[in-house]
């Protein structure tokens, strides 16, 4: 698999994972979704099936509470 198809399949989890949000009545993107789960990768990027796990595991807990501190920042 290389660097382009690894991308385009983390972008599709990440549109899949947002769809999930939209269906339980709230309003986020792929980007976000992605922008939440990487945000804790500060030491690089981890294996692939780690990404995966981030991505599908990800709670809307979890994220709304990483999109107030984004606001907070802000």
């Amino acid at each position: 698999m290389n660097d382009r198809e690894l991308s385009d399949m983390i972008e599709e989890l990440c549109h899949s994972k947002a769809k999930e949000f939209k269906l339980l009545g709230y309003d986020v993107e792929g980007a976000d979704v992605w922008k939440c789960v990487s945000s804790k990768y500060k030491k690089g990027t981890p294996p692939l099936h780690q990404i995966v796990n981030d991505i599908l595991s990800l709670r809307i807990n979890v994220y709304m509470n990483w999109a107030m501190m984004e606001v907070y920042k802000g």
